[in-house]
């Protein structure tokens, strides 16, 4: 089981690993997490949610929990360059400010630049609606359809600076049905998401992967 993890500690009920939660959109996803770091016995918990995006419905979700929620808009200047700069930096004060040790990406919108993800090496991680290396992107449910595939699924993997390219933790399959459209194949890997994320990340902060043998 891969294990690229940067994490300097293991977590525990006790002394769990401080997590943030980045969204862009609905935060169901999110949601699901939440709920099951609501459950005694985890080893991790939300410390902070931040959107890039204003009036989602993510951040009324996140605040019905009472998490800290932050809004980092990306700047409306035409070097884009400057305007992921600018808006990474207030991402990364936010990361320090609340003593942030894992980032979770949770329909989170934007690709983060080299130079964040090396500074937060093995501590990034994302999960994407399709089985990779296999559709990568944003529209990877068209993509399945419209390729004929008789199979998909959902992938948590560790960030590197390509675009869903970073080492696969662990997979969840789910059979294309010749019926399927982009939404009801979306809403059926959705569901297997929810349950695949949170127990990816109880594997990643504690160290024990042996909850992800699904043989």
């Amino acid at each position: 089981m891969a294990n690229a993890t940067g994490l300097a500690r293991v977590g525990t009920p006790e002394d769990p690993i401080r997590c943030a939660i980045l969204i862009s959109g609905s935060g169901s996803g999110m949601q699901a997490m939440l709920n099951h770091q609501s459950g005694e016995d985890c080893a991790h918990y939300t410390a902070l949610v931040i959107s890039n995006k204003s009036g989602v419905g993510g951040i009324s979700r996140a605040q019905e929990f009472d998490i800290p929620v932050a809004v980092v808009e990306v700047p409306a200047i035409e070097n884009r360059v400057d305007a992921r700069h600018q808006h990474e930096a207030k991402i990364e004060k936010l990361l320090q400010r609340h003593e942030v040790e894992l980032i979770i990406l949770s329909g989170y919108m934007r690709l983060l630049s080299e130079q964040f993800i090396n500074n937060w090496a093995g501590q990034i991680v994302n999960i994407h609606p399709s089985l990779l290396p296999d559709f990568p992107g944003a529209h990877a449910h068209r993509e399945v359809i419209a390729a004929g595939a008789s199979k998909s699924g959902c992938t948590v993997h560790f960030v590197d600076a390509g675009m869903d390219t970073g080492e696969i933790i662990a997979q969840c399959e789910v059979e294309v049905l010749q019926s399927d459209t982009e939404s009801s194949l979306a809403n059926r890997i959705k569901s297997f998401e929810h349950i695949l994320y949170p127990l990816v990340i109880d594997a990643i902060v504690t160290g024990d992967y042996s909850s992800l043998n699904f043989d």
